[in-house]
C-alpha cells in the first residue's frame, strides 16, 4: 500500500515510532555514563581512559553519519533502518560482555558508529510521509525521544543497581536496555509496508535532483547548504555544552548539592522535550494561520533561539527558583530548535537526503568536541563557569543570523505546501 493512501492517524504512529527509535538510541548511549562510577572502578578506569572511550564514540558517530548518510540514499530505509538498530542494541548488549578497558573502547566506538545510522534514515522518515506543513512537528515527536531516553535510563538504571553490592551488577543494566531494541524492529517491520516509505517529487524537484557526484559539486556551492552548515555547528554546540556542563555548573559555580543538581538535570530533559514538541505545535499553527512552511520554521527556530540565550540572564543569577527556571526556559530552546533545523534540510533534497543528513552531522559532531575542550580551559583559567555560560546560550541566534544572510529571502514567500 502507498503511503499516499494511508490514513492521517498512520502518519502520527509512524512518527511514534521514530520517537521510540531516538529514545532507545540515547537510552543506549546514556548507559554507560550513568554506570561510569562502577565501570571505572572494576576496570580501574583512568579519567583519561574514560574520556578516550567518549572521544572514540564522537569521531565514530560523525564517520558513521557519513557512512549511512550514503547507504539510506541507495537502499530499502524499511530494512536498513531496522538492521542498523538492532546492530546498535547488539553493540550495546555486549557492552555488558565487557571486560576491561580495550574491549569497552571497541564497544563504544561500534555504538557510536552504528547509531549515527539513525537520524539519516528517521529524516527520510519524516520526509517521505508529512508533509512539508507537518514535517516541523514530525521532526519535534522524532527529536523529543532524545529528552525521553536521558530521563528513563538513569530511573532504570537505579532500579536495576541501587543498592546492590554485586561488582557485577552494572552489567544487567546493558542486557536490559539492548534487547529493546530487537522488539522495535518487530514493531517497525509490522507497521511499515513495502511502498510506505516512497518518496514523492513534484515537477520542479524532480528538475533539481541530479546524480549524486554532480549534486555534490553544486551542493559545495550552494549558499542554503553553508547556511546549515552554520546552524548545526551553532545549535549542536549549544545543546552538547549546556547538557555536558550543567551539573557542574550547578554544584561548582551555585552550590547544589549532587542530589539536587541530578534531580534538577532529570527535570531539564522533561523541558527539553516540552520544547521540541512545542516547536512542532507552534509550527503547524502558525502554517494554519497562513504562514509558508518555511516561515514558520523561521518564527519558531527564532523564539527558541532567544530562549536559549537566556544563559546570559542565568549567568548572573545567585541559587534560586529564579536561576531554575530561566534555566528549564533555555532547556526548551536548546532542544526546540532542532526539528526546525532538520525541516530546513528536507527542504534541499529529496533523493539525497541521507547525504546531506550525513554530511552535515558528520561536520556538527567534529565541531563541537574541542570546544568542550576550551569551554574546561576557561573554566580553569577563570574559576567560573559564568562567562562561558553567559555566551554560550546566543549561539542558536547566531546560527539564524547566518541562515537568514545566506538562504535566499525569495524562499520565505514562495514556498509551495504539499
Amino acid at each position: 500500500m502507498n503511503k499516499r493512501n494511508r490514513s492521517l492517524t498512520w502518519h502520527w504512529w509512524v512518527s511514534g515510532l521514530l520517537l521510540l527509535a531516538t529514545m532507545i538510541n540515547y537510552m543506549d548511549r546514556q548507559t554507560l555514563s550513568n554506570l561510569a562510577p562502577r565501570i571505572s572502578e572494576q576496570f580501574s578506569l583512568s579519567n583519561v581512559q574514560y574520556g578516550n572511550i567518549e572521544f572514540v564514540f564522537g569521531v565514530a558517530f560523525a564517520f558513521g553519519s557519513l557512512f549511512f548518510g550514503i547507504i539510506a540514499d541507495k537502499v530499502s530505509v524499511r530494512l536498513l533502518y531496522p538492521a542498523i538498530l538492532v546492530a546498535w542494541s547488539a553493540v550495546g548488549f555486549a557492552t555488558g560482555l565487557s571486560r576491561g578497558y580495550t574491549s569497552l573502547i571497541i564497544c563504544r566506538g561500534l555504538l557510536g558508529f552504528f547509531e549515527a545510522g539513525h537520524w539519516p534514515c528517521a529524516l527520510i522518515v519524516t520526509q517521505a510521509v508529512m508533509t512539508k506543513g507537518n514535517r516541523v512537528m514530525g521532526n519535534s515527536i522524532l527529536q523529543s525521544g532524545a529528552s525521553l531516553g536521558a530521563i528513563l535510563t538513569p530511573i532504570i538504571i537505579a532500579g536495576m543497581v541501587t543498592g546492590s553490592t554485586d561488582p557485577d551488577i552494572w552489567r544487567m543494566p546493558f542486557f536490559v536496555i539492548g534487547a529493546i531494541g530487537f522488539v522495535w524492529a518487530a514493531f517497525w517491520l509490522m507497521v511499515i509496508k513495502p511502498g510506505d516509505l516512497d518518496r514523492q517529487q513534484d515537477d520542479e524537484s524532480k528538475k533539481i535532483e541530479l546524480p549524486w557526484q554532480m549534486w555534490f559539486r553544486r551542493l559545495m556551492v550552494d549558499r542554503r547548504f553553508w547556511a546549515l552548515v552554520l546552524m548545526v555547528v551553532s545549535i549542536n554546540t549549544s545543546w552538547q555544552l549546556i547538557r555536558a556542563w550543567l551539573p557542574k555548573f550547578l554544584q561548582e559555580g551555585r552550590g547544589y548539592s549532587e542530589g539536587e543538581a541530578l534531580a534538577f538535570n532529570s527535570l531539564y530533559f522533561i523541558f527539553t522535550d516540552v520544547g521540541c514538541i512545542g516547536a512542532g505545535i507552534l509550527a503547524m499553527w502558525l502554517v494554519r494561520k497562513g504562514l509558508s512552511a518555511h516561515q514558520s520554521r523561521v518564527w519558531v527556530y527564532l523564539g527558541a533561539s532567544l530562549l536559549t540565550a537566556l544563559t546570559t540572564v542565568a549567568a548572573f543569577l545567585p541559587q534560586g527558583w529564579p536561576l531554575l527556571l530561566t534555566l528549564l526556559l533555555v532547556a526548551a530552546g536548546s532542544l526546540g530548535v532542532f526539528p526546525c533545523y532538520y525541516s530546513f534540510t528536507q527542504e534541499l533534497t529529496t533523493s539525497h537526503m541521507g547525504r546531506l543528513t550525513g554530511i552535515l552531522s558528520f561536520i556538527g559532531w567534529l565541531a563541537s568536541a574541542p570546544v568542550q575542550s576550551l569551554f574546561g580551559y576557561i573554566v580553569d583559567q577563570t574559576g567560573s563557569y559564568d562567562l562561558n555560560i553567559a555566551v554560550l546560550g546566543w549561539a542558536p541566534f547566531v546560527g539564524l543570523v547566518a541562515f537568514w544572510i545566506l538562504w535566499p529571502q525569495h524562499t520565505l514567500s514562495t514556498e509551495a505546501d504539499d
